[in-house]
């Protein structure tokens, strides 16, 4: 059984010589596989003194983070989920002030100060803005980790600078902490902080490590009697457990399960009935099966034989349906219905009747630019829900490109594909190997750099050049290039050199959507597809082809003929 993130809590929070609180706090713990993919957050806001409705605005930047938080994607990484639920909440509270009688007064609408941390895995993700804090215990003393965001006019003045609310877009401090068990945060508000040594704070919680509610309330009493004329909250947080940080910790019920041996047709396994092979490599073997309850075919896939041993390798192979189950797109390979318990080890999909793009291209060696453009497209489609996901395939070839009889194309075979929030659980899935096919490899993988959509831009690059030519647009020479030195020696080879019915503009295109740098490509998938079909007048421009490039035939016969030249002068001289 992995073990899981578990921690200590404690909390106080008091109105002191006011006669309202508008300080709000909280904190959730969920369970199960949210615990492992989300995480436990815990925040805490202070509403500004000079507003009469501030204390809203606080309660409901609490509630809405915790939320809205555990609604986001959880292939989504924590900073992704955290800031987008933080902005929308940003934006509410604005227009409330503006479609309030103080809609020119900020300092009296809706606004508030945030601190919270969401803890994940073995990281501890802090968000913050305005003037609250949060501290981390480091011996007898506290290490304020959060800047206040505070500007000084004099010793008597100064005024809050950030804050949620404030301004119709929010900047965000975000900061990614690794925990050890035993750490102690506290989050406190400027009522506390102010008016206590922090020696005091930390001796205090180390007095009272069995209830963290009393230290915190011994702490907050401490400030309200050494003069604290505000509100008063403070939140302890200690670590107790960290969790293994691998995929055992949100895969529930299938890290134990054993590989199921290779199925043969007519054969019933775990309730369907095994029709035929459909294809089988190194690295899996894939059955036509019919559900025999519902007689619906799938594809049923299950791991390679010489690879049964191999940790990593397995928990790729358990994240490929969990991968297909959060994406919707009629351009990638849907998950089947599975209501039935597993004995075994394998990835039930919907069954693609067809053929993958590499059979596609033995069989149309000269497509047509607009059937290639078709075909480009709906893959950029399907690409754009891994990205939308914070996912990034990897492994993008004609192999993993299914077109069906109805000339859908789809990605498939999800075992390469790298979940932004998915490494924040698990970082034993982050490894140094280089997944993806070598022709098809973006050159940053070589040098061990970690793959972005831009990656995936470039794989989709190659692929369009390999329909227009049959050939690679580096041929043989990326990966081999193991140093920037090296990849600088990369030259793109012309479209026009192996197909010159490819137009000079769409040569252009190709050659910025593979350029070795991944900051020189087309940033966006829709940048790529749209200059693909329409001729990019600035990008032409910019395109200075050398002649030798361009047509090297008449390169070497116009250097031939300045060398006769040359010669011929010499001698009559």
């Amino acid at each position: 059984m992995a073990r899981e993130l578990t921690i200590s809590l404690g909390h106080h929070s008091d109105k002191g010589r006011k006669e309202v609180n508008q300080d709000f706090h909280g904190a959730l713990t969920p369970d199960g596989q949210a615990l492992a993919m989300k995480g436990i957050s815990v925040a805490l806001c202070d509403g500004i003194s000079s507003s009469s409705v501030s204390q809203i605005a606080a309660e409901s930047t609490i509630k809405s983070f915790l939320s809205d938080y555990y609604c986001t994607s959880d292939a989504w990484s924590v900073k992704t989920s955290a800031l987008r639920v933080i902005k929308a909440t940003n934006s509410w509270l604005y227009a409330e002030t503006k479609r309030s009688q103080h809609a020119y007064d900020m300092d009296k609408g809706y606004v508030c100060t945030l601190s919270a941390m969401v803890l994940k895995s073995r990281n501890a993700h802090i968000f913050h803005v305005g003037d609250s804090r949060i501290f981390r215990i480091s011996g007898d003393s506290l290490e304020q980790i959060t800047t206040d965001h505070r500007t000084i006019i004099s010793a008597e003045e100064n005024y809050l600078a950030r804050a949620v609310g404030m301004a119709q877009d929010i900047d965000i401090d975000y900061q990614n902490i690794k925990l050890t068990e035993g750490d102690v945060f506290i989050l406190a508000t400027d009522g506390v902080y102010e008016h206590i040594e922090a020696q005091t704070i930390a001796s205090v919680i180390r007095a009272h490590p069995d209830d963290l509610d009393k230290a915190g309330r011994l702490i907050v009493e401490s400030a309200l009697a050494n003069g604290s004329s505000d509100n008063l909250t403070v939140q302890i947080v200690r670590v107790d457990t960290l969790p293994l940080g691998d995929v055992r910790d949100f895969i529930g019920g299938t890290e134990d399960l054993p590989a199921p041996p290779l199925l043969e047709p007519r054969a019933e396994f775990e309730g369907y009935k095994i029709l035929r092979e459909i294809h089988a490599n190194s690295r899996s073997h894939i059955y036509l099966a019919r559900d025999i309850e519902t007689g619906v075919e799938v594809a049923l896939k299950i791991p390679s034989i010489d690879l049964r041993e191999d940790a990593a390798y397995l928990q790729r192979f358990m994240m490929e349906e969990w991968i297909a189950r959060r994406l919707n797109s009629a351009h990638i390979l849907k998950a089947a219905s599975h209501p039935r318990a597993r004995k075994y080890i394998y990835v039930v999909t919907e069954f693609v009747e067809g053929q993958t793009l590499a059979q596609w291209m033995t069989d149309n060696p000269k497509p047509d630019m607009e059937t290639v453009r078709n075909i480009i497209e709906q893959i950029a489609i399907g690409l754009r829900a891994f990205h939308r996901k914070e996912m990034v395939h990897q492994d993008l070839r004609p192999e993993n490109i299914m077109i069906d009889s109805a000339g859908t194309v789809k990605i498939i075979d999800f075992g390469s594909t790298k979940v932004a929030g998915v490494l924040e659980a698990a970082p034993s899935l982050e490894g140094g190997d280089i997944l993806g096919t070598l022709q098809y490899t973006a050159p940053e993988y070589f040098l061990g750099e970690p793959g972005t959509r831009r990656s995936d831009s470039f794989s989709l690059g190659v692929i369009a050049y390999h329909m227009l030519t049959g050939k690679l647009p580096y041929g043989t020479q990326v990966s081999k290039t193991r140093t920037k030195s090296q990849q600088k020696k990369l030259r793109y080879i012309r479209a026009q050199t192996h197909s010159p019915h490819v137009p000079e503009w769409v040569d252009n295109v190709l050659k910025k959507a593979v350029a070795p740098y991944p900051l020189k490509r087309y940033d966006t998938l829709s940048e790529f597809t749209t200059d693909l079909r329409t001729p990019n007048a600035a990008l032409s421009k910019h395109a200075q082809i050398p002649l030798a490039e361009r047509d090297p035939v008449i390169f070497w016969k116009s250097v031939s003929l300045l060398f006769a030249l040359i010669i011929t002068g010499l001698l009559l001289r």
